[in-house]
């Protein structure tokens, strides 16, 4: 339509930078009177059907059109669409993607760029993909920097450190073999360690198996250097996961593939122990998009972006409830949480501990269910939970981040402030209540509690990490952002990246770890 005709002055738009997709979705922008309707069917003036944001529009209009198109023009897209795809392909995962690769993607993902766009959006925000991540993992640890390099320390045994050696690192140490090769996603199993490439590669190195060799399936040998894994090459990775007895991978079109664990079809195909062939994880899921997987003791959750909304799908074992559907029974196929829809939730964030789990809404309401020994599920309680339940004590918080462990949890809000709950056996839940020698210092916490230890950082935090383990003592780390990472609990192999002085085994309060993210 053209403005002249319709009566509305011509604005004139100069030099106006290009923005993230991010800024664009959350941008707030003044709507103005109209004299006529735009070509929307019944649409209100100035709004526009399924788009994030009328801004988009302005975008299309001043960062597309002002330079040469880079591809034939579709002339059966909307201007929404057209400034969507032109978005997504800024996307550092959809860059690389073939023209094929990218319609695939958007049929996956419901027919429309801008559902494309939103699950390009789900995985980054959810994943930390190309930003610094730091993971507890059990008696080791993996950092990696903004840039793809990688650091590990704590205890090597099998390897898991990727030095080449079997000697513990109470340093951190950068692996000096993945120079040149960008890591943007990491996973720390007991004796295992798995990273993924911006290039959607994976490299694993520690015990020589997709399943953990303290339950009996393991490989023959011990891998002390990163490795390619050769049955992934044809598959291009964004995440992966390491539970018990199985390993998970997610695709960049949003498929879930797992090795191992599949002897009894417990994920509902046949392998066996030490299958390195990944299966894809079918059933419901087979054409279902997810942005984010996590894995907890004997299971899996899949974090899916659907036209209609975010939901959760679980599969494995449902011992104290932790599948989240009503009741302890194992699924051996995926299956969807209805509990969300009935709470009228849109889950952004999904967490595994070992027995329960967590998810943070858009709204920024943190439910969780499981096994509640310990007061992990933050209800005041130790009730076990079979449904996503509201953390209530929360309801003055809007969470952004949350992270499970061995009976242990903790939430991150928008404003930076951390609050921690469950188990305080090795000082992991970061509260120290009393003075040394006073009182107990390892209390369990049944409701969130502010970690005040981490206020006295100064810093917003931006991520927490803990270990996910049933067999070692936990410890956590706090990433802030401007990279700094803080480290507490159980140090006794190193795993927190600091000395421990006078035949210490934990640290009660964060101290600085000497590795700069950033």
């Amino acid at each position: 339509m053209d403005a002249t005709t319709s009566g509305t002055p011509t604005i004139q738009y100069h030099n106006i930078p290009d923005q993230s997709g991010t800024a664009i979705a959350a941008a707030s922008v003044p709507t103005f009177p109209r004299q006529v309707r735009h070509c929307f069917g019944d649409s209100s003036p100035g709004e526009f059907p399924l788009a994030a944001n009328p801004s988009i529009v302005l975008h299309a209009t001043c960062s597309f059109f002002r330079r040469p198109a880079n591809f034939t023009p579709d002339y059966e897209l909307s201007i929404s669409e057209l400034a969507a795809l032109d978005i997504c392909q800024k996307r550092a995962i959809f860059k690389p993607m073939t023209d094929e690769e990218c319609q695939n993607l958007k049929r996956k993902c419901g027919g429309s760029w801008k559902l494309a766009l939103r699950f390009l959006l789900a995985g980054e925000a959810c994943c930390r993909r190309e930003k610094s991540q730091a993971i507890a993992g059990p008696a080791h640890s993996i950092a990696v920097t903004s840039t793809g390099v990688v650091y590990s320390f704590g205890s090597n045994t099998s390897g898991q450190l990727g030095h080449g050696t079997m000697e513990e690192e109470w340093r951190p140490q950068q692996i000096r073999s993945l120079q040149g090769i960008r890591i943007i996603q990491a996973a720390a199993g007991a004796g295992r360690t798995m990273l993924v490439s911006d290039a959607g590669r994976v490299y694993a190195f520690g015990k020589d198996s997709f399943g953990e060799a303290e339950f009996g399936v393991q490989g023959t040998k011990l891998v002390a250097t990163p490795q390619l894994i050769e049955s992934l090459r044809d598959i291009f990775v964004v995440q992966t996961a390491i539970g018990n007895f199985f390993t998970a991978v997610l695709s960049r079109e949003g498929r879930v593939y797992t090795f191992s664990w599949g002897k009894d079809r417990k994920l509902g195909h046949q392998t066996e122990p030490n299958d390195v062939e990944p299966q894809p994880l079918l059933g419901t899921l087979e054409d279902v998009p997810i942005v984010q997987i996590a894995a907890g003791y004997c299971y899996l959750l899949c974090l899916a972006c659907q036209p209609s909304g975010m939901s959760v799908y679980s599969v494995g074992c449902g011992l104290g409830g932790k599948l989240g559907h009503g009741s302890r029974m194992d699924e051996k196929h995926p299956r969807l949480i209805e509990q969300f829809r009935l709470l009228n939730l849109q889950p952004m964030v999904v967490a595994s501990g070992a027995w329960h789990a967590a998810v943070v809404a858009q709204d920024g309401r943190v439910c969780t269910w499981g096994w509640g020994r310990y007061g992990c599920l933050g209800h005041g309680n130790e009730e076990c939970e079979s449904v996503p339940k509201v953390v209530e004590a929360l309801s003055k918080v809007k969470a952004v981040h949350v992270a499970t462990g061995d009976y242990t949890t903790f939430v991150l809000s928008e404003d930076g402030d951390v609050y921690s709950f469950g188990c305080g056996e090795s000082a992991s839940l970061g509260h120290n209540t009393a003075a040394e020698g006073q009182g107990n210092r390892h209390a369990n916490v049944l409701s969130p509690e502010l970690v005040k230890s981490l206020k006295q950082v100064k810093e917003k935090v931006v991520q927490i990490s803990l270990t996910n383990s049933i067999h070692w003592n936990a410890h956590t780390f706090a990433l802030t952002e401007s990279g700094k990472l803080y480290a507490f609990g159980a140090g006794d192999k190193g795993q927190l990246g600091v000395e421990l002085m006078n035949n210490q085994t934990e640290r009660v309060n964060p101290e600085r770890v000497d590795i700069d993210l950033e």
